[in-house]
């Protein structure tokens, strides 16, 4: 009982520990300009679309599934926003078609992937390449150029008269959906369900959970949270850009599981996910502000993934042993 208590706290403890060793360390060894707000501010700006779509991630991470084609999702939205944008629609109608575009090719995933019966890593990337493609089709190859609209205030730095808010709208949203995500598997039977496909498919179709219906909503709700990240994209480019976010998923997984989520799935929360997002944020702001190139930057970032997926595998050991 108690190796059980002392391990559940270090699953739910140690990413935010991790967080804060990173930043004191960053702290200790960087320019005095890193612990200040304005570079707080940004450091929590550049984790928004890697952490709005880390959201989506978890509940496929937790459902005992894997999206690889969130990139090529977020690239596909971008390049939908800036072509309805320039037929002259609406933002807000331009951004719902890049939603529904986005969760089109979720549910797409999802019915592959209940329906053929092939593992969620080859389904998605297949698809990775194929929504790749449609981005490009539809682009033309190129980038596509779009009016200027309020979109462009999403994740910009904040004016003097608007200093009010803290950070800029995206981070907001980001958070909102944050909370949401938290609800649904907390408070919710789906989020129940999702819990108990990871955990044992066999076993939650024994109990009556409809798997195939559970897994398709999870791949809906992932492209869901990769459309609005799709947004924020758009946002920082201005354009729609179908070659934008290659490799974005393996930041969105590794998010994921530096916050605790298991890759045999079962396991995964909200909050560990952003803090995983942060991690990765702030030893990229840290590398760069004390002059470190990127390669050391991607090698660290290796490095805690590595360490982290270790520890849930020796965790798992250890529990299977005290069982």
């Amino acid at each position: 009982m108690k190796f059980r208590q002392s391990m559940l706290l270090l699953t739910k403890l140690g990413p935010a520990l991790g967080l804060i060793l990173v930043y004191i360390l960053f702290i200790a060894i960087g320019p005095p300009s890193f612990s200040s707000f304005r570079n707080v501010e940004a450091i929590v700006r550049q984790t928004t679309i890697v952490g709005i779509a880390a959201l989506g991630m978890t509940l496929v991470i937790i459902s005992g599934g894997i999206d690889l084609s969130i990139g090529s999702i977020v690239a596909l939205v971008t390049v939908a926003i800036a072509l309805l944008l320039q037929s002259g629609i609406n933002p807000i109608l331009a951004c719902l078609g890049g939603v529904l575009a986005g969760m089109a090719c979720g549910a797409f995933n999802g019915i592959l992937i209940t329906k053929l019966k092939v593992v969620p890593f080859i389904i998605t990337l297949g698809t990775l390449l194929l929504f790749r493609g449609v981005a490009k089709g539809f682009a033309n190859e190129q980038k596509v150029d779009a009016p200027l609209t309020w979109l462009t205030e999403l994740l910009a730095v904040l004016p003097p008269e608007r200093q009010w808010m803290i950070f800029p709208p995206g981070v907001w949203i980001m958070i909102v959906l944050a909370i949401v995500v938290f609800i649904l598997l907390r408070y919710t039977r789906f989020g129940l369900h999702v819990i108990a496909v990871g955990s044992n498919e066999q076993t939650a179709r024994l109990c009556g959970i409809p798997v195939e219906r559970v897994k398709v909503l999870v791949y809906v709700i992932s492209a869901l949270a990769a459309s609005i990240a799709g947004i924020m994209q758009f946002s920082r480019l201005t354009v729609g850009d179908p070659t934008v976010a290659a490799g974005l998923e393996l930041d969105v997984i590794a998010a994921v599981v530096i916050g605790g989520g298991s890759l045999s799935g079962g396991e995964g929360s909200v909050v560990g996910t952003l803090v995983g997002a942060l991690i990765m944020t702030v030893i990229r702001s840290g590398c760069t502000q004390i002059g470190l190139p990127n390669w050391v930057q991607e090698i660290v970032t290796g490095i805690i993934i590595i360490l982290a997926v270790t520890l849930d595998g020796l965790r798992h050991r250890l529990a299977n042993r005290n069982t």
